[in-house]
């Protein structure tokens, strides 16, 4: 399933929300292909304009939490810039 998708990821009532503040972040999705059950593609940061690969669903929810909890501080370490 190919495609482009755009998600925002933002707070909710979720108490382990709240008590890390108020963040948001606009996330544009690249789904490549599926393979072993899961999809490969690209996540795109919007806000830093930064980009990185994932190999599974669970790493790129992994890798928008990472930069949901410190991107603001470190800018995204590790992302590449997206200007594709």
């Amino acid at each position: 399933m190919k495609g482009i998708y755009a998600m925002k990821k933002s707070n909710s009532d979720n108490e382990s929300v709240r008590k890390r503040g108020s963040e948001k972040g606009t996330f544009i999705i690249k789904i490549d292909h599926s393979q072993n059950g899961t999809y490969q593609g690209q996540l795109i940061w919007a806000e830093g304009n930064k980009s990185k690969r994932f190999r599974s669903a669970l790493e790129m929810i992994r890798m928008m939490d990472d930069i949901m909890k410190k991107g603001q501080e470190q800018q995204g370490e590790g992302w590449k810039s997206s200007i594709s």
